[in-house]
């Protein structure tokens, strides 16, 4: 059996709770997986290492493949965003949010099955020349959007859809307004869609496209947009499915990738065992699509569907009494 080696950051709060339940799920797939642990964030500052340490860098750019939990940012001028700097450092320039429909999940829809690909290191969320002025009177933030960063996200977009036969593609912009750079991303859509005529693009202003998805969501297939949208469409998108505790994602670039639970580090539970596993476990399914193990991916999602379906030892948010590690044995027990 080929190993597959993978970083893996246990993050802050209830990340190690939930790192725990998935590298038990992942191993009782038994795929030839090896992890080499690393640390970042409060864990690693507290351990006196710095929020980002070197040698964690170093093992990512090594191997590739990472699965992190959440990490917390301290709060405060001086702190960037971790998330932000791992995508910075590795170009992970698609971020992949899918929100899929769980039977048993409090939602309020019940067939979602959305892919978002978001642009990752580009527009306002990267915060470029962001800054408060000396007075106190005046902030500012640059948009930037290159025609670069735009083709590579969007050509990412369309080939998943023809990879995963998806037929529908939605670019979503606000180029009636943002005429540069919003108007640059859509020009590129244009173009690049003429090498995907089989399937169908729809343009949507951002506005429309969050009325939109909480009316019927049914109509949307594949989201491709810029990052600042990105990030609050995927959030819609994990609100229709039930909440950001269901919303797995990946980080991608041409030469790392990094699978992550979405959700925060919840200080508030940490601790107490009760945390659901479930963003942490479907992302390292994406993982294992991206490493080619397609069958294990498939097998962890129709796991993680039986039990929740069955409520077998869920977790309170899902509406057991279950532990964190509870929930994990049961999503092993329904692998086979």
């Amino acid at each position: 059996m080929e190993e597959r080696r993978v970083v893996v950051i246990p993050g802050d709060g209830i990340g190690p709770e939930i790192t725990r339940a998935t590298l038990a799920v992942l191993g009782a797939l038994d795929c030839g997986l090896e992890y080499e642990m690393a640390v970042a964030g409060l864990a690693a500052q507290e351990a006196g290492r710095g929020l980002m340490p070197a040698e964690t860098v170093e093992l990512i750019g090594q191997y590739g493949v990472a699965l992190k939990g959440p990490l917390t940012t301290p709060i405060g001028r001086g702190f960037t965003s971790l998330n932000v700097d791992l995508r910075r450092r590795f170009d992970l320039y698609a971020n992949l949010r899918p929100a899929q429909s769980y039977p048993g999940t409090s939602s309020c829809f019940k067939n979602v099955d959305i892919l978002t690909v978001r642009e990752n290191t580009e527009g306002l969320y990267a915060g470029v020349g962001d800054k408060l002025m000396e007075d106190g009177e005046r902030a500012e933030s640059i948009a930037v959007i290159t025609r670069k960063g735009s083709n590579r996200v969007l050509r990412f977009a369309y080939e998943l859809a023809r990879r995963r036969k998806r037929h529908r593609v939605a670019v979503v912009h606000k180029a009636n307004i943002l005429k540069a750079t919003s108007g640059l991303f859509l020009d590129c859509s244009r173009e690049i869609r003429q090498d995907f005529a089989e399937i169908e693009t729809r343009e949507l202003i951002v506005d429309n496209a969050c009325m939109q998805l909480v009316l019927d969501p049914d109509q949307f297939d594949i989201i491709v947009t810029t990052n600042l949208f990105g990030d609050i469409i995927s959030d819609i998108c994990a609100g229709l499915i039930g909440g950001l505790g269901m919303a797995p994602g990946a980080n991608i670039g041409d030469e790392a990738a990094i699978f992550e639970a979405v959700h925060g580090s919840a200080p508030d539970i940490a601790g107490k065992g009760i945390a659901n596993p479930s963003a942490l476990i479907l992302a390292a399914a994406m993982m294992l699509d991206h490493l080619h193990l397609a069958d294990e991916a498939t097998r962890v999602r129709s796991a993680v569907r039986g039990a929740i379906e069955s409520h077998d030892r869920c977790t309170p948010d899902l509406g057991g009494s279950g532990s964190t590690q509870d929930f994990a044995q049961a999503i092993i027990d329904h692998l086979s």
